[in-house]
């Protein structure tokens, strides 16, 4: 085996045709770093996806074991993929050693190629679970032909958003978590939801910690983790509030980060904990990005006939998936208030010696 033939070097670094390099053109320098940083780009962009695949295979499982290493090997997974944006970010700063006017000296011949027909980066945002509807600007994803996408791609892009995505995955396991059985809670569950001796205690506490002006946080708290809207509230307020996941997962999800010091809990709150970063990362990298193209070329039209920056800004402002984990620190309580957990509990979840 040689070190070239293995990592097909030969491919890879024959594959970068600067087009001002070509006969007729004036050759801009700076062309052959804007090609390589995309496709380093699209290499980590694999990479990702190949992660993200593993994960939901795990998901998509009918049963699965908190204390297994399948869990424990999503989070491994989840986390390099938290470095690898880490570093996608980093790469913007590269990128930024071109100035506009070295920019200018090729980009008309970029027309109309752009970083939104990045099939790839659509199949990131898709398999993490961002759904059509929530895009900024739908109807500019469905579309092919010049400033769109190939037909091959664009079908691949229907498929994968027509599939179960991790967040849904998420969802499913997150609802599956028995805390709140009766087993556990000395038959004391078999009421409605908002009336488990949990949730009331908890609510109670809740309530007793906000201020003044919090005081409508107790009408979200019943309508986030229990489908109670109250009688006062606005549509509007309700979209504001809905969440992707369900009263049930959201519930799970709640508990977990509030007994997260609980053993079989470890696992679970890192692996939500890094869904939430790599949301943060990958809002992160929108926003060097928006301020790149507005370094870059302004306020004028980006070469896939977006409109640029302020395309670019709101899908900063809209795009994120895991929001609704992000935003249950709402919710928190102080750690010395929690509610004690029953006996029958705290030995499933890892404290027994017994």
């Amino acid at each position: 085996m040689y070190y070239g033939s293995y990592l097909q070097l030969e491919k890879i670094l024959d594959s970068q045709y600067p087009v001002s390099f070509e006969e007729g053109n004036e050759p801009a320098h700076d062309e052959m770093l804007f090609i390589v940083i995309h496709q380093a780009y699209e290499l980590w962009f694999k990479q990702i996806l190949f992660e993200l695949d593993y994960a939901m295979g795990i998901f998509n499982k009918d049963t699965i074991n908190d204390n297994s290493e399948d869990l424990n090997l999503v989070r491994h997974r989840l986390s390099r993929v938290i470095k690898i944006m880490e570093l996608l970010n980093q790469q913007v700063n590269v990128l930024d050693t071109m100035t506009p006017m070295d920019f200018l000296a090729f980009r008309n011949l970029l027309t109309p190629s752009s970083g939104f027909q990045s099939k790839q980066f659509r199949l990131i945002e898709a398999k993490l679970g961002l759904q059509l509807d929530q895009r900024h600007q739908k109807d500019y994803y469905k579309r092919t032909g010049e400033g769109g996408f190939t037909q091959p791609d664009y079908k691949d892009i229907n498929q994968t958003e027509e599939s179960r995505n991790l967040q849904q995955l998420i969802n499913d396991w997150l609802e599956r978590m028995p805390f709140f059985d009766a087993e556990y809670w000395n038959n004391e569950s078999n009421v409605s939801s908002q009336e488990h001796p949990f949730w009331k205690q908890y609510s109670t506490i809740y309530e007793n910690g906000l201020t003044e002006r919090e005081k409508s946080k107790l009408a979200d708290f019943d309508y986030v983790f229990f489908d109670i809207a109250a009688a006062d509230s606005t549509p509007e307020q309700l979209i504001q509030l809905k969440s992707s996941f369900s009263t049930k997962a959201m519930r799970a999800a709640l508990f977990i980060m509030l007994y997260r010091d609980f053993p079989v809990f470890q696992t679970s709150y890192q692996l939500l904990d890094s869904l939430i970063e790599i949301d943060h990362l990958m809002s992160n990298w929108r926003h060097k990005h928006l301020i790149m193209v507005r370094r870059m070329i302004g306020m004028r039209v980006g070469t896939g006939n977006t409109s640029g920056a302020g395309y670019l800004e709101g899908a900063l402002n809209k795009h994120y998936v895991y929001r609704d984990l992000s935003g249950l620190s709402t919710y928190l309580i102080e750690r010395k208030k929690l509610p004690k957990l029953p006996e029958t509990l705290t030995h499933f979840l890892g404290f027994s010696m017994g």
